[in-house]
């Protein structure tokens, strides 16, 4: 093994043993630094001699593919955590330190008001087939809990304390967070739990018992499965179509939703912040922005002078 393919492996294993991200993490991590390594054969350069005029060329590259200033920011972020791990474990040394992310432009989340929110679960109600109360438990559960999309898809049953009225959520870096939940969510959790969820694994003929743990399931070519992102998305895209709700809604939104309405009803920051299972506070100060066009809109519309 060179020294290349060394560092790399070492970088692969500190990823996943120490900062223990995510595997979306992971695999967002290891496809920047691999076309760093492309990048660096073609210039016939190592990472110990190669230069930061060699990284700004990368990034002249990926300019020019067209890519986001968004996408640009990850993969300098990645670079530069590459090679800060290899200055501390290999004495090598930092390239990308002087390496300046671009201007990123401030967006605001999607979500919807809490009257399209009510919509979308009344259209969700209204299918009484087993999928359809699954898709129904999920949206409940997402937009209460304030899951992201990959932590509902993976919770399991386990996961759930129908005595305390929690859920024990797994969040990124392996973090626990304990969220509260409805009494009317865990009512339907439990009808799922008992009868619906029971009924789809029947039709399975899969005895891989380790898939039986997932709270949510379904059956592909007689094999049982977690349910996926995609199946997740899609499932979404068709509840949003009936309920002729017209904005651009991922299922991550519900979770942008349920922030902007808990702090429209007067929650706090540090609050959220502990609901949504996020490191830094900055991260959900977001929110606040959404709130403040809300009083603005509020003041414009009530105001006997504005």
């Amino acid at each position: 093994m060179n020294d290349q393919s060394n560092y790399l492996a070492h970088f692969e294993s500190y990823l996943l043993t120490e900062k223990r991200v995510s595997n979306n993490t992971f695999l967002a991590y290891k496809k920047d630094i691999d076309q760093l390594a492309d990048f660096l054969k073609k210039e016939k350069k190592s990472l110990k001699n190669c230069t930061n005029i060699h990284l700004k060329k990368l990034l002249r590259v990926f300019k020019n593919q067209g890519l986001k200033a968004k996408t640009l920011s990850r993969k300098i972020s990645s670079i530069k955590l590459f090679f800060s791990f290899l200055n501390d474990r290999f004495k090598v040394e930092n390239k990308a330190e002087s390496l300046v992310f671009p201007k990123l432009e401030k967006t605001l989340p999607s979500y919807l008001t809490e009257t399209e929110m009510k919509k979308l679960l009344d259209v969700a109600n209204e299918d009484n087939s087993e999928k359809g109360i699954r898709n129904k438990v999920m949206l409940y559960l997402l937009y209460a809990s304030g899951m992201r999309v990959s932590e509902l898809i993976n919770v399991k049953i386990d996961q759930i304390e129908f005595d305390t009225g929690f859920v024990k959520m797994e969040g990124k870096g392996n973090k626990e967070r304990m969220v509260p939940l409805p009494k009317n969510v865990l009512d339907l959790l439990n009808f799922y739990i008992d009868y619906i969820r029971k009924n789809i694994i029947k039709k399975s003929k899969s005895e891989l018992s380790s898939n039986k743990n997932y709270l949510f399931v379904s059956v592909y070519s007689g094999k049982l499965k977690p349910l996926t992102r995609q199946a997740l998305w899609g499932i979404l895209k068709r509840i949003i179509l009936q309920a002729q709700i017209n904005k651009n809604i991922s299922p991550h939104s519900l979770r942008h939703s349920l922030a902007t309405h808990l702090l429209k009803n007067g929650a706090n920051i540090r609050s959220l912040q502990l609901l949504l299972g996020h490191e830094q506070i900055s991260t959900v100060q977001v929110y606040t922005h959404l709130e403040n066009s809300h009083i603005r809109a509020v003041y414009d519309k009530k105001h006997p002078r504005a």
